[in-house]
């Protein structure tokens, strides 16, 4: 039986946390027997929209790439994870239009903290004027209205995140929720430590 298909886009400026919380949603994504597909925009930028700059018709078109593939495997039934700044709301939209299944996570970070982050130091030479055009400083972002998911990445750890998105999904139908251990780790100790000395293990 094919499952549900879905694309959860992460949006958010440079250093918000888009990147590390999809990573761990789409672990534990995979642990509960789904497949995943993660679209990293600086992965893209490599290889799916290698040429193009950062005027706004560029980044136009490198999400609408994106957004091509992630409906390809979205139909085709695959947990699709797309991490990409995105700045403008109107292709955003396209995206969640062309998609069908789609579900947009806001990754909301203030610029302060994002240029304290800047373990890339893109920030520094964006505010030194060698990098123009960069979103949050000398190009907009234009946050989503209506996310179906807002975090607060300044204020809550990865993993918090993570779970919020992931019980965003189970309340949506898309992921079913994970199974609860049968025994404590306490018991499911006992248990190992019996089997070894039975020789079992």
């Amino acid at each position: 039986m094919l499952q549900k298909g879905f694309t959860l886009w992460f949006t958010g400026l440079s250093g918000a946390g888009k990147t590390t919380i999809a990573r761990i949603v789409a672990d534990e994504i995979r642990s509960r027997g789904r497949n995943v597909e993660v679209m990293d925009g600086d992965i893209v930028r490599q290889n799916l929209s290698k040429g193009l700059g950062f005027s706004k018709e560029d980044r136009d078109t490198n999400i609408k790439r994106i957004a091509f593939v992630c409906k390809i495997l979205t139909r085709n039934g695959v947990a699709t994870i797309a991490a990409a700044i995105s700045p403008y709301r109107e292709v955003r939209d396209f995206a969640r239009q062309d998609i069908g299944h789609f579900v947009e996570v806001f990754v909301d970070c203030p610029l302060e903290e994002c240029i304290r982050r800047d373990t890339k130091g893109l920030y520094a030479k964006a505010l030194s004027g060698e990098i123009p055009q960069f979103t949050g400083v000398s190009d907009p972002y234009e946050h989503p209205l209506h996310p179906e998911v807002w975090l607060h990445t300044e204020r809550e750890s990865p993993e918090a995140s993570a779970g919020r998105v992931l019980a965003k999904l189970e309340e949506l139908g898309y992921l079913s929720p994970a199974e609860e251990p049968v025994y404590s780790p306490e018991e499911e100790e006992k248990i190992q430590e019996r089997l070894a000395n039975l020789g079992y293990l």
